[in-house]
């Protein structure tokens, strides 16, 4: 999702997705946790998000240790993105109980944006299929430069625009996921997504099945909404910006409201 042109570290904080996101549902998480709480304020957060977030390092080191954020919430074996979920949820329950802000506050940021990232319909494309198609075969270890990232290299000249065409023309793969992502933001931006807060029922189901399956189930929640393909088909329609304020929005803001809270409430800020 987008957050920001990454060029400083409040880049995004006017238009960024996840920085909306994260201000709601760290709000929501405030509405639940005892005050005073020693839970990251959403300033301590956004520090590590834009620039300092996973996306920076994509302009900083392309595909080097770069936070690969696509999920298929269909499959059967998850367990590789599940794993950094799980790895960012487990650090921020150990910082937190360590009352470490600053880590906690990076623990916290990197969760929610790997969380919305997986609950993002264009992370359900098989993008990096696509692309590697494009280059032959060749897997995102291979983009480690930027020009290796914004060309897609064919057998001849011919086919290497041809290839470029195909991500970057109308509908083209990398066009509809950046515009889709920035279509989102504008949705969203004047939101403040009241329905959005945590339920009693998300409560339980968290307690019963874990953090991780949790979000899992509300992965494939969206991922059988088709929302991304519609988008692709039809571009942007009052239904469809619809679905966006009423439903994606709001599951997107309580997925990050919950394991926030869950992470508090195993880390002892809360009963």
């Amino acid at each position: 999702m987008y957050a920001g042109l990454i060029l400083t570290r409040y880049s995004g904080r006017l238009m960024g997705a996840h920085q909306k996101i994260d201000r709601v549902a760290r709000r929501h998480v405030g509405e639940l946790l005892p005050r005073p709480t020693s839970f990251p304020r959403i300033g301590a957060i956004l520090q590590f998000e834009g620039k300092n977030g996973p996306d920076g390092i994509k302009r900083k080191s392309p595909s080097h240790n770069e936070p690969w954020h696509f999920l298929n919430p269909l499959a059967d074996d998850n367990e590789e993105f599940l794993s950094i979920i799980r790895n960012h949820y487990q650090a921020l329950v150990k910082h937190l109980k360590n009352k470490n802000n600053e880590r906690a506050s990076f623990e916290a940021a990197w969760l929610a944006h790997a969380v919305v990232d997986g609950l993002t319909p264009a992370h359900h494309y098989p993008y990096e299929d696509k692309i590697s198609e494009l280059r032959n075969g060749e897997g995102k270890e291979s983009r480690n430069s930027i020009s290796e990232k914004l060309i897609f290299r064919g057998d001849t000249t011919s086919k290497t625009i041809f290839n470029t065409l195909k991500v970057y023309g109308p509908k083209g793969l990398l066009t509809a996921h950046i515009l889709f992502e920035l279509g989102f933001t504008v949705i969203i931006k004047p939101l403040r997504l009241p329905d959005a807060r945590p339920a009693a029922k998300d409560m339980e189901e968290i307690s019963r099945y874990g953090a991780m399956q949790y979000f899992l189930r509300r992965a494939r929640e969206i991922a059988v909404m088709d929302i991304f393909e519609t988008y692709i088909r039809t571009g942007w329609t009052p239904k469809l910006s619809s679905q966006i304020r009423h439903s994606l929005a709001p599951m997107m803001v309580k997925t990050v409201s919950i394991l926030w809270f869950h992470a508090a409430k195993e880390a002892g800020l809360c009963e």
